[in-house]
This record gives structure tokens, C-alpha cells and sequence, in this order.
């Protein structure tokens, strides 16, 4: 049970964080506040918090501030950081909501894809700060005959994470702007793509995914075992090349955990 010292402490820094981050001096400033807001060192205390946020937001969206320069993204930042200020200690997580802020945000029109590109460098750090995770090899399933490599389950690798992009080429735009130091977007295909983005060891790696590999990984993920994933990604794309698919995931390390089945047990009826 809350006394009245905890309601009025919690009041205090509520109040406190509204005046911090409040979008001109003294904008929604609490008057029980007003002896320490005025007083020159608050505000700068108030821009150094701000910049930090800033700061944050340039550091995980980099190909984001790459794309529309630093003078407007850092505005942007500025305007979603005011709305939506940090809310743990560890601003390596900071930005989720940055993606809906910037569909959202006018300025942004003429760039539609550019919440798709957000939604990427979140994914990189996500999968960037995922826990470790043994990956699974080729040699890992090389020995299991069809009947039982049919059944055997492959769980996505601890840090994977990926996405469908069904109105831009996201992906494509992302990976040239982080690729190359002189962004290039000529030859682009303007249709719909997917991408893997994992970190089996170390280092950070992606891959462009077709929609049967997408519908793959989305069949792995929902527990089914392979038999039942290269259905979806037939469904997905009739025309494609499953061993070829499952070949580039496993190269990449897209998977984690490995669950084969007992070769004696019988297989259910269908």
C-alpha cells in the first residue's frame, strides 16, 4: 500500500520528467516546480537529457539517419523523443515505437518505406543483443534419412529475426545504405521482399528472403517440422527450390535448436 511519502514522490518525478522533456521552457510546467525549473542549470540539464535521447536514437536507426541526413533526422528524433522518452536505463533498447512514429509523421510521406527501413535497424539491434545460442550445421542433419529429416523440428536460431515487406523493396534499400558509402539505387526492383537478420556467433549477418522462405521460417517457428515448412513455402511460391532454400538458411545459421525424431517410434497417422 502506497503511503502519502510514495504518492507525493511519485507525483514530484512524473512532474519532474513532463517539465524535462517538455517541448519549450517552461511548456506544461507543474508550478510546484517552478523555483527549479527557471534556475539556468535545469535548463541545461533539460538539453543534455534530450541530446542523449537524440543521441540514442542515431546510434540504433543509423541507416534511417543515413538515408534522410542528420539535420532532419535528428529532429524527428527530438520530436519523438518528447513523446516517448526512455523508459529503462539501457538506451542500447531505446526507439521501440520509432517505427510507427515516423509512418506517422508527415514529413516522412515521401518516403514511405522509410518505417520498413526503422523497423530493420531494429531488428539488427534486437538480433545484435539476443543471448548466445549453438547453431545448427549442415552436418547436424546430414546423416538423418528423408523419413526421419521430414519430421525433425528446427526451431529459428535464438537471435534470428525476420520480416515481409509487401509494398517496397525495404530490405534492398536497407542493405545497400548499410553496404555502401555511397548509396546507389539504381537497377531497384520495386516489389515486395523479405529479410532474415541473425547473429550465429559474433557477427551480424542478413539475407534477402523470397516469400517461400519467409513462409519457411514461419512454419519453423510455429513448431512444425520440415515436412510440414517446405508445404508453406510450396504454397508460398510453387515454382521454388527447396533444397536450395534450406541451404542458404543453414549456411547463414538461421537455426538454433534441433529436435529429431526417435527413429523407432512410429510415425501418427495422418
Amino acid at each position: 500500500m502506497n503511503t502519502p511519502h510514495d504518492s507525493s514522490l511519485g507525483a514530484f518525478q512524473d512532474a519532474f520528467a513532463l517539465a524535462l522533456l517538455a517541448p519549450a521552457p517552461h511548456a506544461a510546467e507543474p508550478t510546484a516546480l517552478a523555483a527549479l525549473t527557471r534556475q539556468p542549470g535545469f535548463a541545461i540539464y533539460r538539453n543534455t537529457v534530450l541530446k542523449g535521447c537524440i543521441d540514442a536514437l542515431q546510434c540504433n536507426y543509423p541507416t534511417v539517419a543515413e538515408l534522410v541526413g542528420e539535420e532532419w533526422f535528428r529532429a524527428a528524433a527530438a520530436i519523438h523523443a518528447r513523446a516517448a522518452p526512455p523508459i529503462e536505463p539501457t538506451l542500447a533498447h531505446y526507439g521501440d515505437g520509432f517505427e510507427a512514429f515516423l509512418a506517422g509523421f508527415e514529413p516522412a510521406a515521401s518516403a514511405p518505406y522509410l518505417a520498413d527501413i526503422a523497423r530493420l535497424d531494429r531488428l539488427w539491434t534486437e538480433a545484435h543483443v539476443a543471448r548466445d545460442e549453438p547453431t545448427v550445421m549442415a552436418a547436424d542433419i546430414a546423416g538423418l534419412k528423408p523419413e526421419l529429416l521430414a519430421r525433425t523440428i528446427l526451431r529459428p536460431h535464438a537471435s534470428a529475426r525476420w520480416a515481409w515487406f509487401a509494398q517496397h523493396p525495404s530490405f534492398s534499400i536497407w542493405r545497400r545504405s548499410r553496404d555502401a558509402a555511397c548509396i546507389d539505387f539504381s537497377g531497384l526492383h520495386w516489389r515486395a521482399e523479405g529479410a532474415l537478420i541473425v547473429r550465429p556467433a559474433l557477427q551480424v549477418r542478413w539475407l534477402a528472403l523470397d516469400a517461400a522462405s519467409h513462409a519457411f521460417l514461419e512454419s519453423c517457428a510455429a513448431g512444425n517440422p520440415l515436412a510440414v515448412a517446405g508445404a508453406a513455402g510450396l504454397a508460398a511460391d510453387a515454382s521454388a527450390d527447396l533444397s536450395t532454400l534450406f541451404a542458404r538458411l543453414l549456411e547463414i545459421g538461421a537455426f538454433g535448436l534441433i529436435t529429431t525424431p526417435d527413429p523407432t517410434a512410429k510415425e501418427d497417422p495422418p
